[in-house]
C-alpha cells in the first residue's frame, strides 16, 4: 500500500508535463484558442504575441475587419437616428473594431476573415470590465448577422443610410 500512492503521484505527474491541454488525436479543434495565447490586456487591445512582435503593438488588430461589414448598423431604425444617445441597438464597425452601446471590441490574434464575414474571440471593454467572446459577423443580402457565445445569441441588424 506505501507503495502505490508514490506510483500513483508519479502517474499523475508525468500527464502534467504536456504543453498542448487537447489531445493531438482530437477532431474539429478548428478556432480554439492555441495553450500558449496570452489574455488580453486591461485597455481591450488583443494579447500580445511575444512570438510575433508585429501583433504586439497597443492598439493592433490581428485581422482587419472586412470592408463589406464597416459602417453603422442598427437592431431598430431609431438607432440610426437618434440625437440623444440613446441608441442601443446601433453597431458602428471600423477596420480596427466593433463599437457597441457602453463597449468596444477588437479582434484576437485567432480571428479569421472573408470578403463578408469574420469569427474568433474579440477582446471587449466596457464599463470598467474586460472580458472575451467569440463573435461571428456575416452580410447576408443587406443586413448583417452577428452571432455571440456565451450566451448563445444571434442578432440581426440593417444597415443605417
Amino acid at each position: 500500500m506505501k507503495c502505490a500512492f508514490p506510483i500513483a503521484v508519479a502517474v499523475l505527474l508525468a500527464g502534467c508535463g504536456k504543453r498542448d491541454p487537447v489531445d493531438s488525436q482530437a477532431k474539429h479543434t478548428d478556432g480554439l484558442p492555441a495553450s500558449h495565447e496570452n489574455a488580453p490586456d486591461a485597455t481591450g487591445a488583443p494579447p500580445t504575441n511575444k512570438a510575433n512582435p508585429a501583433s504586439a503593438a497597443p492598439g493592433a488588430s490581428a485581422t482587419a475587419i472586412p470592408a463589406a461589414l464597416q459602417g453603422r448598423w442598427a437592431l431598430a431604425p431609431a438607432d440610426c437616428t437618434s440625437t440623444r444617445g440613446d441608441a442601443k441597438g446601433l453597431l458602428v464597425i471600423t477596420p480596427a473594431d466593433l463599437r457597441f452601446y457602453e463597449s468596444r471590441a477588437v479582434p484576437g490574434p485567432n480571428v479569421h476573415g472573408s470578403a463578408d464575414s469574420i469569427s474568433g474571440e474579440f477582446a471587449f471593454t466596457g464599463e470598467g470590465q474586460t472580458w472575451t467572446r467569440f463573435e461571428a459577423l456575416q452580410v447576408r443580402k443587406q443586413e448583417l448577422v452577428r452571432t455571440e457565445s456565451n450566451p448563445n445569441a444571434s442578432f440581426t441588424y440593417a444597415k443605417c443610410n
